[in-house]
């Protein structure tokens, strides 16, 4: 009888789908290598395999630059817009606006690396290539005079395809403007210093971005003019291995010193006390 025994029933297999966030893993582009993206954002987006540095936000580069809780905009106000009514160009900056996330292809902030007080402007290859339009100059132009005025040291981290087409010559126009007030910052012997990183090239590779007192620039970046290609057609031969890399240059004399990303905020400290003649401060040991 069913009171004197216990009926086994037929156990249904549970089942449960777990759905995994699809911002959860993060692969570089480089290797393939695919980790979680916590342990990229805990290297600064620096692939753990392979150590490509991939591409960093403007404000990510803010936080890991400056002492936290002293970082403040300036110019964040300035937007882009169509002087020339090129095709199509209101809706691209809208675009990017939306996508970006930034006010331009440039932020611009004040604060204290290490105690030091200095002005950092940071190209956003995520806003429309980083490409520099009238914007991007003026943003670098009243930092520039804003270092002039404070006697702070200038940092600008470059990433860019270039000069913006949809501006013409407005945008070329940036190359001499920022190059006035980088000489005026010379001419007073304030520290500027340029960072490269991937890519570096066009109208910012020849101008603001070639002109600091120290040029360092990231492990492979890629940093010139003209792309590869147009440079073999031009010439009709074949390029040396690792044309156009952080390394290539370094070998030739056109960057000072390739620096991996985790040691770029205590390199820009150091060399910066050293131009200013300010000693380390408190807490921060410098390395010889």
């Amino acid at each position: 009888m069913a009171w004197f025994r216990k009926e086994r029933k037929p156990r249904q297999p549970r089942r449960e789908r777990l759905e995994i966030p699809p911002d959860t893993w993060e692969k570089c582009e480089a290797c393939g290598h695919t980790d979680i993206r916590a342990k990229f954002l805990r290297s600064f987006n620096v692939c753990p395999a392979c150590d490509f540095h991939r591409r960093l936000r403007a404000w990510d580069y803010a936080a890991m630059l400056l002492d936290e809780g002293t970082v403040s905009e300036e110019s964040g106000e300035l937007r882009s817009v169509d002087p020339l009514g090129f095709p199509e160009y209101p809706a691209r900056l809208k675009r990017a606006l939306t996508n970006a996330g930034d006010a331009d292809a440039i932020v611009t902030v004040t604060g204290l690396l290490e105690t030091l007080p200095v002005g950092i402007g940071i190209m956003d290859f995520a806003f429309m290539g980083g490409s520099m339009g009238s914007v991007v100059g003026e943003k670098i132009a009243r930092l520039g005079q804003r270092s002039l005025e404070k006697k702070h040291p200038l940092v600008i981290i470059s990433a860019s395809g270039g000069a913006r087409m949809q501006e013409g010559v407005l945008s070329l126009m940036q190359m001499a403007k920022t190059s006035a007030v980088l000489s005026q910052l010379a001419e007073r012997r304030i520290p500027y210093i340029s960072v490269l990183t991937n890519p570096t090239t066009g109208g910012v590779s020849a101008s603001f971005a070639m002109l600091g007192d120290a040029i360092l620039a990231e492990p492979g970046a890629v940093i010139g003019f003209a792309g590869p290609r147009v440079i073999k057609q031009t010439l009709g031969q074949d390029l040396p291995e690792g044309f156009q890399t952080a390394e290539f240059l370094l070998d030739h004399g056109m960057v000072d010193q390739v620096v991996h990303r985790r040691e770029l905020r205590p390199t820009l400290s150091r060399l910066l006390r050293h131009m200013t003649g300010r000693p380390a401060a408190a807490g921060h040991v410098q390395e010889s």
